[in-house]
């Protein structure tokens, strides 16, 4: 197991650091967050999950509490906590409430007067939430800004119960991508062969989409968007914390080398390399300041190899599933999250940019899969001097069950990566990174 990088010693701050955190979710993202709140302040995560999987069980440094998954359980279950944890310190305490998902963001947004009087919640309110969590809105703010996004149709099924409906026709060529413009709205709907992201070859399997949406009651709006050609190495991925005052203080960007490919996790990056890339940390800053934001916020961005502009996807209203490449990078975000609303500390802004490889894939699996030489040669020597992170191989937190979980789930990425993503295919979508003459940036 490779050392952690991290900016600060586990465990070495002082033994009552004056709040406690609390985070509703139970994935991979959780358990960095604890992590990094152990690292930092050495305390331990309460984490209010609908389940104990495989990345929250049996660690040292989370005490699970389980909650039904309605919003009203949620709520219902943190404010039992809070009580009870009143109780037992005979005085309140400030309790620092995050989730990584974005319908439950909108949820404990929404009942934030409930909450509040025991919790603070680090974001934004929830009208701005609602519109930039709209991959539609949040295009439209692109453009009063000048940063370029991918070519889009809106579909509007607001109306898709009335006669005569119809998608709007689609002008650009196939294959395209197509998702949902807020993942919250589409979050209760269920249908055959549902998944996060949809890649589609021709006309009619894009008509088959929108019946089956319409079919399934789904009223919100879905975007249908030219799909940009190259690989997941042409991914980047930013984080970015706004504090109290409107004032981004903390930025992380990074290179994807491989995504996620099962249905249900597609587009998440697999593997990483925390890598300073200031025109879009810049155009990630603009935008939150511009719209005001509040807490941490997460962006995907794709480098177009047709012209070499960098062009914005989404914002997701969290700090997001593979937020330890921030700690890993060189700046703990626990830490600039903390000072800001628990402490009230004006701090410096500052930038991640200790080159790290993340990744939570066998290193095997990925001196394969990243196919561009000059990329796979700096890939294994970050490997070869140790500078890799796996946010669950944790020395503090290493019981002989995590660790059997931790090589479990490294064997099943092979298995998920033959069924989903064969070499062939991948070899495919890389001939077409070829870049144009032009250097990425950000520019319309």
């Amino acid at each position: 197991m490779t050392a952690p990088v991290s900016a600060t010693t586990p465990g070495a701050a002082a033994a009552a650091p004056g709040f406690h955190p609390v985070i509703v979710g139970s994935d991979i993202g959780v358990y960095a967050l604890a992590r990094s709140f152990h690292e930092r302040y050495g305390v331990r995560t309460t984490v209010v999950a609908f389940a104990e999987p495989g990345p929250i069980a049996h660690s040292g440094i989370i005490d699970t509490v389980l909650s039904g998954s309605d919003p009203d359980d949620i709520v219902a279950t943190l404010e039992r906590f809070a009580a009870e944890r009143t109780a037992a310190a005979g005085a309140p305490e400030r309790l620092v409430l995050l989730t990584n998902m974005d319908w439950v963001v909108r949820d404990l947004v929404e009942r934030r007067a409930r909450l509040e009087p025991a919790y603070v919640l680090p974001f934004a309110d929830a009208p701005l939430i609602d519109r930039i969590s709209d991959k539609a809105e949040f295009a439209a703010v692109c453009a009063e800004l000048g940063i370029p996004t991918p070519g889009t149709v809106i579909q509007d099924f607001a109306a898709a119960d009335a006669p005569g409906w119809e998608p709007a026709p689609v002008g650009f060529d196939f294959p395209v991508i197509a998702k949902p413009a807020s993942s919250a709205d589409y979050h209760g709907v269920t249908f055959p062969g549902k998944k996060k992201i949809f890649e589609i070859a021709t006309p009619g399997e894009l008509d088959r989409l929108m019946i089956s949406l319409r079919d399934a009651g789904f009223r919100g709006r879905f975007l249908v968007q030219e799909m940009i050609p190259g690989d997941d190495t042409q991914m980047r991925s930013v984080t970015a914390y706004a504090d109290s005052s409107g004032r981004v203080t903390l930025r992380c960007s990074a290179r994807v080398l491989l995504e996620e490919r099962t249905p249900a996790a597609r587009g998440n990056p697999s593997a990483m390399i925390v890598e300073r890339i200031d025109p879009i940390l810049d155009a990630a800053q603009r935008i939150l300041e511009h719209t005001g934001w509040r807490g941490f916020a997460n962006f995907d961005v794709k480098l177009d190899p047709r012209d070499g502009v960098y062009k914005f996807f989404e914002q997701n209203p969290r700090i997001g599933r593979n937020n330890y490449y921030l700690t890993a990078g060189g700046q703990n975000p626990t830490e600039v999250l903390v000072d800001d609303v628990v402490h009230g500390v004006r701090r410096e802004p500052v930038t991640a940019e200790t080159e790290v490889l993340y990744a939570v894939v066998p290193h095997a699996l990925l001196r394969r899969y990243v196919l561009d030489p000059e990329l796979n040669r700096r890939v294994r020597e970050l490997m070869r001097s140790g500078r890799t992170v796996h946010p669950l191989k944790y020395s503090a937190d290493a019981s002989p069950r995590r660790r059997a979980y931790v090589l479990s789930a490294l064997v099943n990425h092979v298995r998920k990566y033959r069924t989903y993503y064969p070499l062939e295919e991948l070899r495919r979508v890389h001939a077409t990174n070829t870049p144009t003459a032009a250097t990425g940036e950000v520019r319309a």
